[in-house]
Parts: structure tokens; sequence; C-alpha cells
């Protein structure tokens, strides 16, 4: 007991005076949070007793704020994942007390998005969303925007010029990233096959335009062959590059823009090694690691879903916070890239 932390060891700790520390541990006047923060880190920190109701003060002096995300019904992990980053942001967040809602709707279906935002919107105070670009999803962000409640675009930018924000990747220089890795790979010279996930995800449509850009610009002795539709379907991406590398005995390079790479994967292992093109491929999974560790595949660009759900709930939070003289503007995160040789 005689080495019990005290309340002045806590002080100590925090740089504050004992009566700051008594403040915060009985609430007995206001406290600048950034202040009692540190407060309640350094009884952490020392082990005192009482960190637990410091802890527990700050949290109720809070403010509250609903939050809610619009994800895409995918079935696939790298949404599941992406849901956890976002709900495990907003619970570690520390100036204030987070409320999370989830809706879920089909990437082909642009009403059902905007249904799914109008449901949102009845109980969140600021959404952050994955979206096709659609007239209907365009309009029924702004009407969130017209009641007060922003609403900022995930991945793939959507109503630009009406959303609060975009969060995510600079998607034409990852186009342009695949592509100068395709140049720079492929033995000679040919065509590439681009496979994309629809054109109206506006990410997917940047870096088909960056990826063109580039060949266009630094590689013109390559020819892209005509964009591949794919929905992101693992199945029609693998029967149709195989059936691309038939027609093309010169096929060199594959980009799959948005998902279907496991399709992609499975057709390069099905081909003979001195006919197998250059890939690159989205996201880094098991499957796409052992693709790099076997060199099925080139490339992975990987994005940054953990980094892109702290940053936009910070920035959700911040145009909660009615601070006039906080600018929110787009965030644009480095995305990942994997090679064989650092996998």
């Amino acid at each position: 007991m005689a080495n019990r932390p005290t309340i002045e060891l806590v002080a100590k700790a925090a740089g504050v005076s004992v009566a700051t520390v008594d403040r915060v541990l009985n609430a007995r006047a206001h406290v600048r949070p950034r202040t009692a923060r540190r407060v309640h880190e350094a009884a952490l920190e020392v082990g005192y007793h009482a960190s637990g109701l410091i802890g527990r003060r700050l949290m109720e002096e809070l403010p509250e704020y609903r939050l809610g995300f619009l994800l895409l019904d995918t079935g696939q992990a790298f949404y599941v994942n992406f849901a956890r980053y976002l709900a495990e942001a907003v619970s570690e967040a520390t100036d204030f007390r987070g409320v999370t809602a989830f809706e879920y709707a089909s990437p082909r279906d642009p009403e059902q998005i905007a249904e799914k935002l109008t449901v949102l919107a009845d109980r969140s105070m600021a959404i952050a969303i994955v979206a096709t670009e659609h007239p209907a999803v365009s309009a029924a962000i702004a009407r969130c925007m017209d009641r007060g409640i922003p609403v900022f675009a995930l991945l793939t930018d959507v109503a630009a010029g009406t959303r609060q924000a975009y969060v995510g990747v600079h998607n034409g220089k990852v186009g342009r990233t695949a592509a100068w890795m395709i140049a720079n790979s492929a033995p000679q010279p040919g065509k590439i096959a681009l496979f994309i996930g629809s054109h109206r995800f506006q990410g997917q449509e940047a870096r088909e335009m960056g990826f063109r850009a580039y060949f266009r610009e630094e590689a013109p002795g390559f020819s892209i062959l005509d964009t591949l539709v794919n929905f992101e379907d693992s199945h029609f991406t693998r029967d149709a590059l195989l059936e691309l590398s038939e027609q093309h005995a010169d096929l060199v390079g594959c980009y799959t823009v948005g998902g279907g790479m496991e399709g992609a994967i499975e057709a390069v292992r099905h081909m003979a090694p001195e006919r197998r093109p250059v890939v690159v491929c989205n996201e880094l999974t098991p499957l796409s690691r052992d693709a790099l560790a076997d060199k099925s595949i080139t490339m992975v660009i990987d994005t940054p879903i953990q980094a892109i759900s702290r940053e936009v709930v910070r920035l959700m939070a911040q145009g909660l916070s009615g601070n006039a003289s906080a600018r929110i503007s787009d965030a644009y995160l480095p995305f990942g890239i994997y090679l064989p040789e650092s996998v």
C-alpha cells in the first residue's frame, strides 16, 4: 500500500497541478479536453487506481456522433474487413463517442444504393459511402447535404461538387503505376488485356484512363485491347483471359482494374510459363500473396483501407464538431505496392 500511486504522482507525470487532476477526477470544474486526456494517460501510465473513473468521466463529457456507412454487398472479404476497420476507427476515437450504422447495397443497383443512403440519413449525422456514379445516387447525396448531413465518398469519387469530400487513393496514379510495371516487365511490346468492373465506378474509370494515358505517352509500342467489363466476376475473367491468350500470341500483359483477380490468377496458372502475361491485380489477400510467391502475377496494388477508415472517421467528426475554421478537403492516401520479393 505504501507504494500505491498517488494523485501527486499523476500530476507530475501529466505535467499539471494536483488541483487540475482533482478537477478531472471529481468533475469540479471545466478542464480543457486535451489536458483531461493527458491526465488520463498519465493515470494509466503510473497505474493510478482511479484511472478507470477518469476515463469514464471523459467519455461522459464527449459529444455523441452517429456515423453511417454504406458499403457494397459483393460477398468479398474486402468489404467485410473494411466494415471492421471503420467500426474500429469509430470505437477508438478519443474526441467523441461514436454510434455506427451500416447498410449494404448491390453495386449493380444504383436505385438500391440511393434507397439505402436515404435509410442511413434517418439515423446518421454524417455518412461515408462507396457507390457507383448515377443520377439517383447523386440526387440522394444532394438531399442528404441539404439536410445538413455531410456525405463522404470512399474509394471511388461520386457526386463531385455535391458530396463533402473524397477519401481514398489517387486512382489515376494507380492506373499509371500498373501500366509502368507491365511496360517495364514485359519481354517485348505486345497486346494487353484490360478488365474493369464497371465504368460507373469513377475510381475504376480513372484507373483505366491513367493506364491508357501512360502507354500512349511513354510506351506507344504496346497495344491495349478493348476494355472488357467483367462486373468483378472471376469466372468471366478467367474464361475471357484464356480466350484472349489463344487469340493473341503476343498477349504480354493483363490488368484487372477492379475485382475478378481470382479468375485472372486461375487463367494464368493454366498457361504455359512462356505464354504467361505480366499480370497486375488489386488487393493483397491470401490468394494474391500466394500468386505473387509463385510468380503467377507480377504486382499487387493494395488499398490502405485501415488508414482510409481512420481518416474518414476523423474528417466526419471534424465536420460535426462545429469548428467553422476547420477546412475539410479531399484526402489522398498512399497505396501499397507488393512484388514477388516483398511477400
